[in-house]
């Protein structure tokens, strides 16, 4: 709490004229127009900032999930190509629009029960046995990124079978389907997944870009909150000319707001 002023003996009266002491009234005065300069150059500031862009809405990418008791699923911490999965794990694997990775990404639509995929595949001495549940998500989830319908054949020491998609009404967007890998004890779930489900497509910093072949083009691309690919990061037009740039106005209205603070300051050490 401010303290009181103590008054000059004979009444609380503002500071005589010319003896370089203001009273509280002249206090007072500049107070209110500092503020009446500072706040409508804020308030500004605050407009601008609160009119910018929306975040992107997410990247369209293959998100990597195991399957969990009762058929639910965990999302991987580990990338595929780290990750080793032990006997009678299930990989499942969505493509679709999702945020930058994480818990909220879309999981597969497929519950994953290896004792139901891989009911038809024997067990083997020294190989493991493989899960892995395949959605290639939805024709909104392709977008512009849906190529033709990737091919079902098994590789050697695998089965692949079909499952029902309610969900894929767009031809170009493969169906839902399941596969049983017979692979090494220690093989990845990226070489789990090259043996089921070729050709892989990787991107130059090990990005998993397609599944099957499957999108044909494309690599985590960027999405805005319309649905639209955004342009790449470093791309020479980033700017859509539909409006001032929001950065320098911003900028320029801070750079205001500082200097009738500055202004303030001076008249005060010109006339205290």
């Amino acid at each position: 709490m401010r303290p009181a002023s103590h008054a000059a003996p004979g009444g609380p009266g503002p500071g005589l004229p010319g003896d370089g002491l203001p009273g509280d009234g002249a206090r007072a005065r500049r107070r209110t127009a500092l503020a009446a300069l500072l706040l409508p150059l804020l308030g500004a500031v605050l407009l601008l900032a609160s009119a910018a862009p929306a975040q992107a809405a997410g990247y369209r990418y293959w998100s990597f999930w195991r399957g969990a008791e009762g058929g639910s699923w965990t999302y991987q911490q580990q990338g595929p190509s780290v990750a080793v999965p032990p006997d009678g794990a299930v990989d499942g694997w969505r493509f679709a629009l999702s945020p930058d990775g994480g818990q909220d990404a879309a999981k597969p639509r497929t519950a994953g029960s290896f004792a139901d995929i891989c009911a038809d595949t024997p067990a083997q001495e020294g190989r493991k046995r493989v899960a892995v549940v395949l959605d290639f998500g939805t024709a909104e989830d392709a977008g512009s990124a849906a190529g033709s319908s990737a091919s079902g054949s098994s590789a050697s020491g695998s089965s692949v079978s079909g499952s029902s998609t309610s969900g894929s009404s767009a031809a170009s967007v493969p169906e839902q389907r399941t596969a049983c890998a017979t692979v090494a004890p220690r093989a990845t779930s990226a070489e789990v997944l090259a043996t089921v489900a070729p050709p892989l497509r990787y991107d130059t910093n090990g990005l998993l870009c397609a599944i099957a072949g499957y999108p044909k083009a494309g690599c985590g691309d960027q999405v805005g909150a319309a649905g639209a690919a955004q342009p790449a990061a470093g791309s020479a037009d980033q700017s859509t000319g539909s409006g001032p740039d929001v950065g320098l106005i911003a900028g320029g209205a801070l750079v205001a707001v500082l200097a009738g603070g500055a202004v303030w300051q001076a008249r005060r050490r010109r006339h205290p």
